[in-house]
């Protein structure tokens, strides 16, 4: 069965870090582009950081260069999300996905494996 599973997320306080992972089982993940997008609650899904498959190529939103940073480990079939100086504004339910990394964008499609997501709480 084809799976993304996200873990890592919690409760933590501005200025703290976590470290989301995004696992896979059925599939491996070397090859395709790796999106990470988080969404708050009345707000638009957006994409945060995006590896590209040769993992030469990183995206990032601007709210979070500097602070976050993606990563792959092809042993464990695993993409991270390292967050750094987290912020209240960055709370938010993450997903990751397989996608495409564009210059200024992340970009999914309907053949696209997406994971169920973990919630990140910054408490101010």
């Amino acid at each position: 069965q084809v799976q993304l599973v996200e873990s890592g997320g919690g409760l933590v306080q501005a200025g703290g870090s976590l470290r989301l992972s995004c696992a896979a089982s059925g599939f491996t993940l070397n090859g395709y582009a790796i999106g990470w997008f988080r969404q708050a609650p009345g707000k638009e899904r957006e994409g945060v950081a995006c590896i590209s498959p040769s993992d030469r190529q990183r995206y990032y939103v601007d709210s979070v260069k500097g602070r976050f940073a993606i990563s792959r480990d092809k042993a464990k079939n695993t993409v991270y999300l390292q967050m750094n100086a987290l912020k209240p504004e960055d709370t938010a339910v993450y997903s990751c996905a397989t996608a495409a990394c564009l210059t200024n964008n992340i970009v999914t499609g309907k053949n696209d494996y997406w994971g169920q997501g973990t919630q990140v709480t910054v408490s101010s």
